[in-house]
């Protein structure tokens, strides 16, 4: 499925209907944006579960947020 739709000079668009639909997406949802290294984008509905359980870990993980750990895990 292929939807075109203009940016905005404040870079905001509007999602089209039928992908709103295929997402399951609408007011208040939350979507993500993943790059790929080819230049094409992908974008996914984020389940509740997802920022919940990240926010729930986040405090947790800085102790693989240091300069050894950048160094270790560069070329991953």
């Amino acid at each position: 499925m292929t939807a075109i739709a203009k940016i905005t000079t404040k870079g905001q668009t509007t999602i089209p209907q039928d992908i709103r639909a295929a997402l399951h997406v609408g007011a208040g949802d939350m979507i993500a944006w993943e790059m790929a290294e080819d230049g094409t984008a992908r974008v996914r509905r984020v389940q509740p579960l997802d920022i919940e359980y990240l926010r729930a870990i986040e405090g947790t993980l800085s102790e693989w947020a240091g300069k050894a750990d950048d160094e270790a895990y560069r070329d991953l």
